[in-house]
């Protein structure tokens, strides 16, 4: 028996989900974007975030959100600021810089893999502004959660949002993990995006219990009038999108990915707490589903053997619950550990 850690993208899809699916596998639909299941979907979302004129568009993986979305945001001349260890910069292999036919990436530093608002400033204050020698800042991106599992509150989101607009930068935020972030912080969606000064949203699904779908939502009508031709010249106009669309809709109905979410943030919660009490160190306390820790390699070996599955980080390992992780299996983790341990 082996225990998935190892990453929420190793789940499988959610059960309410794949019934999405069925039920939308019947008769024909106009192809590209053109079906009803589509055009409820920009329904639903408009509802969820409370944004009556919000517009999404179906893609198929995160890197493809993320990157059209900062291709619409910003011009090939332009820069985007995100913190250093941010995903768009450090693992999405240049595909922002592709898609916006060469905006380059630069990294701010801020504890807790989270932008600082006085570093952003500094950074801005810093730039040749209308000098073409120097690219030209055009969007902030903030991840939340971070690639380590930290999170923006509203108001830290709105601060930096303000920063950014007082040099004309607009803002994107990538919600790879968008679901844990609402639970763990207790927030509308609204408060987190366009409340708080986001232009476009990178919706992440695949993570919490979708296959192959995710979302750009954009609150402001710019963007989404470029995404109606990147997404297209990109590849992600699919022409059975009814069934992405399918999917986001019951993602986002009765709470499913919420309820997702929560399972996934309480069972790391437990698993943390766990480890801890084994005298296992914590690099930090986790706010959503993800935890790295300082592990013994003989003991990190003693593990994998058990059929616990991690990652094994820049010496650190990380373990990732997800929305099928259950109470029993964080018990026979824990289990392994105080077996491992002696």
């Amino acid at each position: 028996m082996t225990i998935e850690l190892r990453s929420d993208n190793a789940a499988s899809v959610s059960p309410s989900i794949l019934e999405a699916m069925a039920a939308a596998n019947s008769g024909s639909a106009l192809a590209y974007g053109g079906d009803e299941v589509t055009a409820r979907l920009e329904e639903h979302v408009r509802e969820v975030f409370e944004h009556p004129t919000a517009r999404v568009f179906p893609v198929l993986s995160g890197t493809a959100a993320n990157a059209l979305s900062l291709s619409a945001l910003t011009p090939p001349w332009g820069a985007v600021v995100c913190h250093e260890s941010a995903h768009i910069l450090t693992s999405e292999g240049g595909a922002t810089s592709l898609l916006s036919a060469g905006a380059v990436m630069t990294g701010v530093a801020g504890e807790g893999y989270k932008v600082a608002a006085p570093a952003l400033r500094t950074h801005l204050d810093g730039v040749r502004w209308g000098d073409p020698h120097h690219s030209q800042p055009s969007v902030l991106s903030l991840t939340s959660p971070s690639d380590h599992g930290t999170v923006y509150s509203a108001a830290e989101i709105s601060e930096l949002a303000a920063i950014a607009r007082e040099r004309g930068l607009r803002v994107h935020l990538d919600g790879a993990r968008f679901a844990n972030a609402v639970v763990a912080t207790g927030s509308a969606p609204a408060d987190l995006t366009w409340r708080a000064g986001v232009d476009v949203l990178s919706l992440g699904a695949t993570k919490n219990g979708a296959l192959s779908a995710e979302a750009i939502v954009c609150f402001t009508d710019g963007p989404a009038d470029e995404l109606v031709y990147r997404t297209k010249r990109s590849g992600h106009v699919t022409s059975k999108m009814r069934y992405q669309s399918a999917q986001l809709i019951a993602y986002l109905t009765d709470d499913l990915w919420l309820r997702n979410a929560r399972n996934a943030n309480e069972r790391m919660g437990e698993l943390a707490a766990g480890l801890e009490s084994l005298g296992i160190e914590l690099v930090a306390r986790p706010a959503v589903n993800m935890v790295f820790v300082r592990l013994d390699p003989l003991l990190a070996d003693a593990l994998e053997a058990a059929g616990v599955l991690f990652y094994r980080l820049d010496g650190l390992a990380r373990f990732v619950t997800s929305w099928q992780t259950s109470a029993d299996d964080i018990a026979t983790a824990l289990a392994a550990v105080r077996s491992a341990l002696g």
